[in-house]
């Protein structure tokens, strides 16, 4: 008689986490996953266990269901327990592909916290610029920045933004006073395929066409580079532009901002978020950027 086989770890912890949230959406959050992972782990274990877990659309449980819900939460636990009595945790290794502004105004002052509260993971920081086809392929986790459509990975959202137009002090001097948006009639801009003018355009009624002439930049911090060597005026998002309008470099030429169309999302393979310090990372991150 073959051996009984044993459900999936990940199966296991989506119907802990789903039978305590109640919740597909935040049983997602709190495992990194999509909700639509959520429902086929659940099947998968139903399936494999030939019972009916969850009874209503409230995700209430079977008889069944809270039997083995029990069953389940003692044997994590006595996983959860044997690593700390019995043996130190291994060193993990974990591969983060970033785009270069995000780890400079974002991450880099945040991840000496995550390297103090995880200091078994070691981290690999490379850089990705998919706009110039510069991808860490070998990465375990990438953030990237745009609409969030991405059909081969599995991705969560992280951080979202405003824009609102910044240059140098010397620049407002000499180019000023900005008063209305029409004042941006005539003044260099700075141009990147990263931030289009005409999300600020469109939300000021203003119908002028993308710019075409200029200097224009790949990389956001080197735009906020050109705008803080008195190039022009460069439509930045404020939590990327928080170093240069922090010191001072930049400053904002109108107090209101507009949303950006785009994000940042953390994006991965299927399957990754078994790992346990891909998890990890991805929790902390979410958390540090709440």
């Amino acid at each position: 008689m073959p051996a009984p086989r044993i459900p999936p770890i990940q199966c296991l912890l989506t119907f802990e986490a789903l039978a305590r949230l109640r919740s597909v959406t935040q049983a997602a959050d709190e495992l990194c996953v999509t909700p639509s992972a959520v429902s086929h782990r659940i099947r998968q274990l139903e399936e494999q266990l030939g019972v009916k877990l969850f009874g209503r659309a409230d995700f209430s449980l079977t008889t069944e269901g809270s039997e083995y819900l029990a069953q389940v939460r003692e044997a994590l636990a006595a996983l959860q327990r044997f690593p700390s009595r019995h043996a130190a945790p291994g060193r993990r290794k974990l591969r983060l592909a970033v785009t270069p502004t995000f780890a400079r105004s974002i991450l880099m002052p945040r991840l000496h916290q995550f390297a103090e509260a995880y200091p078994e993971i070691d981290l690999t920081l490379q850089v990705s610029i998919p706009l110039l086809d510069v991808v860490a392929e070998d990465a375990d986790l990438t953030i990237r920045f745009g609409t969030g459509r991405y059909q081969d990975v599995e991705f969560i959202c992280i951080l979202k933004d405003v824009v609102t137009p910044v240059a140098s002090p010397a620049f407002v001097r000499q180019h000023g006073p900005f008063e209305t948006p029409q004042d941006l009639q005539g003044v260099p801009l700075l141009r990147s395929p990263l931030e289009p003018w005409r999300t600020w355009f469109a939300a000021h009624h203003l119908d002028w066409p993308e710019p075409t002439d200029g200097s224009q930049f790949n990389d956001i911090g080197l735009m906020c580079d050109g705008a803080a060597a008195g190039m022009g005026v460069a439509l930045v998002r404020l939590k990327l532009g928080a170093p240069w309008l922090d010191h001072g470099t930049l400053v904002r030429l109108y107090p209101h901002n507009v949303p950006s169309p785009h994000a940042h999302y953390l994006c991965w393979r299927a399957g990754a978020m078994e790992r346990w310090e891909c998890a990890t990372f991805a929790a902390w991150l979410r958390q540090a950027l709440a």
